[in-house]
């Protein structure tokens, strides 16, 4: 039995994003699709005292945004300094910061010297997942074979990954085709994003929708318990 998801990779998404990934034994990054503007590729959003602010990687874009997102070069150099700058001073009185802070400032140290967003995206969720105690297996989707075709090339890459079960996002259902899957021999699940558990913010109101990093700066060792696949905090 082996359980796969397929997503494009995002900049330090949200806890939604490392809570399907823990519940699956093997994540495929589809990152050879068209880069979208204005989405999670390339920037996400941290609480700060004044309020929620978006971090975001400036990339390069051809023409009318006709590229992949595996193309998507990084545009601005000392992109991975200013963010950790800003994300130091933004939790640095956080409960967790000093859980975290080392593994993640190296984890931008690093990504500062690739030059692709998906190589950016796919070491910080990396490091995000070995910090929350998630093993799960990355691959890129260019490692299989698959047909053009959206619900083709997600069957395709569940087949050829050896998935018995796809665990897909809630969002798909206005086009997946489950007697598809079916006839593959590979079962549908639908990822739950509802029913989260609140946590201690640095800067009350609660926000939900914030990067997983304000989930680990703020709770520390605490944080695996905010997910639904990994337990309940204490």
């Amino acid at each position: 039995m082996k359980r796969v998801a397929i997503v494009q990779s995002n900049y330090i998404p949200w806890r939604g994003y490392f809570d399907l990934l823990a519940d699956v034994d093997e994540l495929i990054l589809l990152d050879e699709v068209q880069y979208t503007r204005r989405d999670w590729r390339n920037r996400n959003k941290i609480k700060l005292a004044s309020g929620v602010q978006w971090l975001t990687v400036s990339v390069q874009v051809k023409g009318k945004y006709h590229q992949r997102i595996d193309e998507t070069l990084i545009a601005e150099p000392g992109w991975a300094e200013k963010h950790w700058a800003i994300l130091r001073s933004a939790y640095l009185r956080a409960e967790g910061f000093a859980s975290y802070e080392t593994p993640i400032r190296e984890a931008y140290e690093q990504a500062s010297e690739l030059s692709r967003l998906s190589d950016v995206n796919r070491v910080l969720l990396e490091v995000i997942a070995d910090l929350l105690g998630i093993a799960t297996r990355f691959s890129w989707s260019t490692e299989f074979a698959s047909r053009d075709g959206r619900n083709e090339r997600l069957l395709d890459l569940c087949v050829a990954a050896g998935a018995t079960t796809y665990v897909s996002g809630p969002a798909a259902r206005s086009y997946l085709d489950e007697t598809a899957f079916a006839a593959g021999g590979v079962d549908v699940e639908w990822m739950d994003y509802s029913g989260y558990r609140e946590y201690p913010q640095l800067h009350p109101p609660f926000e939900h929708k914030v990067s997983v990093l304000d989930l680990l700066f703020n709770t520390g060792d605490a944080a695996p318990g905010y997910l639904k696949h990994l337990g309940a905090p204490s």
